[in-house]
């Protein structure tokens, strides 16, 4: 019988250009034109004053871990037990829930305000997911 997989989003028009920009290789974010707000997750308008004038613009990729909780019951679908839950602080300023790779998912190893780079995990032809890692230097 086969293992079942990660559970997939589902993108919507309003979050489509965010999934083509993952598929890219890049981090898609949306700034309003009236009040310059940055924010995530992806909508039409603009949480901090209502505007629906807003551009989609690339972001750097580079983040801080701002809080994680570390999951060791037996794992969801798609993830080896232990693994880090983690909220990441973007250098733009939004927070966002992601995944911390390519390092131990220990307490010691998962320092808060750790500087993290942007990486991506392939699910398919469609979805690739945005995590981060602990950045290099």
């Amino acid at each position: 019988m086969a293992e079942p997989s990660r559970a997939r989003p589902k993108p919507t028009p309003e979050t489509q250009h965010f999934w083509d920009g993952t598929r890219a290789g890049e981090l898609r974010l949306q700034r309003c034109d009236a009040c310059a707000h940055v924010y995530f997750p992806p909508r039409p308008f603009c949480p901090q004053c209502g505007g629906r004038e807003v551009t989609v613009f690339k972001a750097s990729g580079e983040a801080t871990l701002y809080s994680y909780v570390i999951n060791y019951r037996p794992a969801a679908p798609g993830f080896d037990a232990p693994y880090a839950i983690a909220v990441v602080e973007l250098a733009e300023g939004p927070r966002m829930m992601s995944n911390i790779v390519d390092c131990p998912q220990t307490p010691e190893a998962l320092a808060l305000d750790m500087k993290l780079e942007l990486a991506f995990e392939r699910l398919d032809d469609a979805i690739t997911l945005p995590q981060f890692r602990p950045a290099k230097g």
